[in-house]
């Protein structure tokens, strides 16, 4: 393990081999300015303290001075294409209706009736109106107030003091955000850079293939943070090693809210000393990347990718993903660099929202708190693009899992399952520990966690009233 070197400023220290850059300069395309254009800045060697993730007093602040003042992604286009189609998103102890209106619009309200306070709903469905269970109090799906029985004991209350509240709505990309307080910053503004790298990638010409969620004993940050780096693939995720530059790959951190992790595929791991040539590799991505099941042929059987050898594992395998992709869609991707079409450019923007960019399918990532402190919903979407010419189709539905089930449990997502099963080997004993540390401090890399002290740094920036609009 080479020591770090004396002569450079704190954090400016890289792993030995192949820079993300240098990976960029050989593909076999070329490679968008935005993806080998640095944004790193040294935030520090502060620790983060323990009961960021421990205090039920922490999660309050969070609940009253951040998630007010976000923009969450509630919901996918493709999960309410159809008039009068609504899902429910709850979340941080809110509950919310985003509903499909006549004239193709979104619109979304809580999901709280204003005369006893029942959930007007607690399935995702269709309406044209929403009717509360309990005394029949009834409101039209763009959250106006349509009629309560006996009207005559509530002379009282006006009709148009009776509509549902409603956060604010943005559309993206396919995707439905809602940010429950107004100001701030627009939903374009806050996504910055994301609207402008992820233009080429088209997610809102993509539909959710699949779709799983689990119950995680282990604080939503401890989980989301787990995603946030890739050097715990050493130890975690060691049949990943082959063709996964996990500590070579490179961090990013723009503004307050966006972050990425770009994880170089079909190049051996610094951490792998002896190597069996370019086809090893490949034979390793096919059998262990679970990234889609685009590594199967139609039959289902492992996709035989062969080297030349005139050819790196890299460019072989962007050649066949090209192919296959072109053949899927029925879009041409001749232009599409090896790195768009293979590696993991794993995005994050906060607090909980994390789309994967590049030509391929998808995965995105949504967090959302449990009612303590120690425990979470954690949420895995594969969005694929539709052929060309036909019709976006309904988005798949969410499975859920609680917190005795697996990932496994849930074979559609293939290799990813196990995947996911290795991080939970390691996520609810990380919440443990923090309960019991004895200095109560949590210790990050410069570099490497860089996308964590970013996030923990916007995080305490709400908590303190410094965005948001909230006073400490």
């Amino acid at each position: 393990m080479a020591e770090r070197d004396p002569n450079l400023p704190i954090g400016a220290d890289r792993c030995t081999g192949p820079s993300w850059n240098a990976l960029m300069e050989q593909d076999s395309r070329p490679v968008p300015e935005f993806l080998v254009k640095d944004s790193y800045e040294y935030r520090g060697s502060d620790p983060v303290p323990a009961e960021r993730y421990t205090s039920e007093e922490w999660a309050r602040l969070e609940r009253e001075r951040m998630w007010p003042h976000v923009w969450q992604f509630a919901a996918r286009e493709e999960d309410l294409p159809e008039v009068g189609d609504y899902v429910i998103y709850e979340n941080a102890g809110r509950s919310y209706l985003v509903s499909r209106q006549d004239d193709g619009s979104v619109k979304a309200m809580h999901n709280v009736c204003l005369h006893r306070g029942r959930k007007l709903r607690t399935q995702d469905g269709n309406a044209d109106k929403f009717t509360c269970p309990f005394h029949g109090f009834t409101w039209h799906k763009d959250g106006s107030f349509d009629h309560m029985p006996c009207q005559w004991d509530f002379r009282h209350l006006e009709n148009t003091d009776m509509s549902l509240p409603q956060p604010q709505v943005g559309q993206w990309q396919g995707y439905i955000f809602i940010r429950e307080e107004p100001g701030g910053p627009t939903l374009e503004e806050y996504l910055a850079p994301l609207p402008d790298h992820f233009s080429r990638w088209r997610h809102d010409e993509c539909a959710t293939v699949l779709y799983v969620a689990k119950e995680v004993p282990a604080n939503w940050k401890v989980v989301s943070e787990a995603f946030m780096e890739s050097w715990h693939t050493v130890v975690t995720h060691p049949q990943l090693l082959p063709f996964t530059g996990d500590s070579n790959s490179g961090y990013r951190t723009w503004g307050d809210h966006v972050n990425v992790n770009l994880v170089p595929f079909g190049v051996m791991s610094p951490h792998v000393t002896e190597g069996r040539g370019e086809q090893w590799i490949v034979d390793e991505f096919v059998k262990y990347n679970g990234r889609s099941s685009d590594n199967y042929d139609a039959g289902g059987d492992p996709m035989a990718v062969a080297v030349p050898d005139d050819k790196t594992a890299r460019a072989a395998l962007g050649e066949a993903m090209r192919t296959a992709y072109t053949a899927q869609t029925g879009y041409d991707h001749d232009d599409a660099t090896d790195s768009e079409v293979l590696d993991a450019l794993v995005y994050n923007v906060f607090p909980n929202f994390a789309p994967w960019g590049g030509f391929m399918p998808n995965i995105v990532y949504r967090w959302l708190p449990g009612d303590t402190p120690d425990w979470c919903t954690m949420e895995v979407r594969v969005i694929a693009r539709v052929k060309k010419g036909d019709p976006l189709p309904r988005g798949a539905e969410r499975k859920f899992l609680k917190r005795d089930q697996k990932w496994t449990d849930a074979p559609e997502l293939g290799v990813l399952g196990h995947v996911f099963e290795q991080d939970m080997e390691n996520l609810p004993f990380v919440q443990q520990g923090l309960h019991c540390s004895k200095n109560g401090l949590v210790n990050l890399a410069n570099y490497q966690e860089i996308r964590i002290r970013q996030f923990q740094d916007t995080l305490a920036k709400y908590i303190a009233g410094q965005l948001g609009g909230t006073q400490a």
